[in-house]
């Protein structure tokens, strides 16, 4: 270190320890796995702690990746595969029922160094539906494949189907009795299956999962999955498999990845907004994200939140419902794990 030292005066350099440290390349990584109306009193603490630890244990997986030099992508997905196989969350084996009582499911990726997207919609036998997202992304000249023809493609990759069974869970299949009931007595009553869902209490509209990342190269990558709506019908597709309203990443500005009542987040665009705020009008991350989430959205009547990352590694996560399942972990610190405002 002496010599280091005196090698840099003689060049007329100024050493600093602090200076090397802030030379680093940044690399941080977000995490959400919905958001909703979640009280407190509704969760017992064994709960709260299964949540927890589920959460800090995807966005370490993720972390880890990044820290060792991997890339944003590998960070995503890795991150993603965690959330969607746990029954916890509204993706993967934890997936909501539709009205007829099976599942369809929705992921979708997009890679701001190249700008290619992928995304399906609709699936029914893939256990990882981010996965073939990603290889829609890497071996399809389309960004968006829908259901049957989705899964054709899967079957070209290699990919081995699980029954749709596989994602039951008693708990959610309670949810889909509870709102089925529900639809069904408003919609007898004024004939309108549109206004019977719009009632339904928000934890049954939306669900997610999704991921965030910056790696050492500088590259962002976004990636979201989800069950979808509770008892949605019609096939109806969500704003998860949407680019730039569920998921969008650009290099040198930012990546997004939502979860909402998919129809707002549609309409407004939800994620290619915040990006665009950030690029066009050099607002930071924060300010981007708040805006659209506790601003634009609430004045159209849409809920839920984002999870951001920018090019430097500043993360925001703003919600405008009860709470948002979500965990962060940025350069050198430690992971920070939160449902509710504060905590």
């Amino acid at each position: 270190m002496k010599k280091l030292i005196f090698t840099l005066a003689l060049t007329g350099m100024v050493f600093s320890p602090q200076l090397l440290a802030t030379d680093a390349k940044p690399y941080a990584i977000a995490i959400h796995g919905g958001a909703g109306t979640i009280k407190p009193s509704s969760m017992t603490d064994e709960q709260q702690k299964a949540y927890r630890a589920k959460l800090k244990q995807a966005v370490d997986a993720g972390y880890d990746i990044l820290e060792q030099g991997g890339t944003s992508l590998d960070a995503v997905k890795t991150a993603i595969n965690v959330l969607e196989n746990t029954p916890y969350f509204n993706a993967g084996v934890g997936s909501v029922y539709t009205f007829d009582g099976g599942h369809e499911l929705d992921a979708s990726i997009m890679d701001g160094k190249t700008m290619n997207a992928g995304a399906v919609s609709g699936v029914k036998h893939i256990k990882n539906p981010i996965d073939l997202a990603i290889s829609v992304m890497h071996k399809s000249p389309h960004v968006m494949l829908y259901g049957q023809g989705a899964e054709e493609f899967a079957l070209t990759q290699g990919y081995q189907f699980v029954p749709n069974t596989h994602f039951d869970t008693p708990h959610r299949y309670a949810q889909l009795l509870d709102a089925k009931q529900k639809i069904m007595q408003r919609e007898q009553k004024n004939g309108d299956y549109q206004a019977s869902v719009n009632s339904l209490k928000d934890e049954y509209k939306f669900g997610t999962v999704g991921a965030v990342a910056l790696d050492k190269s500088g590259n962002l990558v976004a990636g979201t999955s989800t069950g979808g709506m509770t008892a949605k019908r019609f096939n109806r597709i969500g704003d998860s498999p949407v680019i730039g309203a569920g998921t969008y990443a650009e290099n040198g500005v930012c990546a997004v990845s939502a979860t909402g009542h998919g129809e707002y987040f549609i309409r407004y665009q939800v994620a290619g907004d915040i990006c665009a705020k950030v690029k066009y009008q050099q607002k930071p991350i924060a300010k981007a994200a708040d805006e659209v989430i506790n601003q634009t959205l609430v004045e159209a009547g849409g809920t839920g939140g984002v999870i951001t990352v920018d090019h430097k590694g500043n993360i925001a996560m703003p919600f405008n419902t009860g709470g948002m399942y979500r965990a962060s972990r940025a350069h050198g610190e430690q992971a920070k794990v939160m449902i509710w405002k504060d905590k």
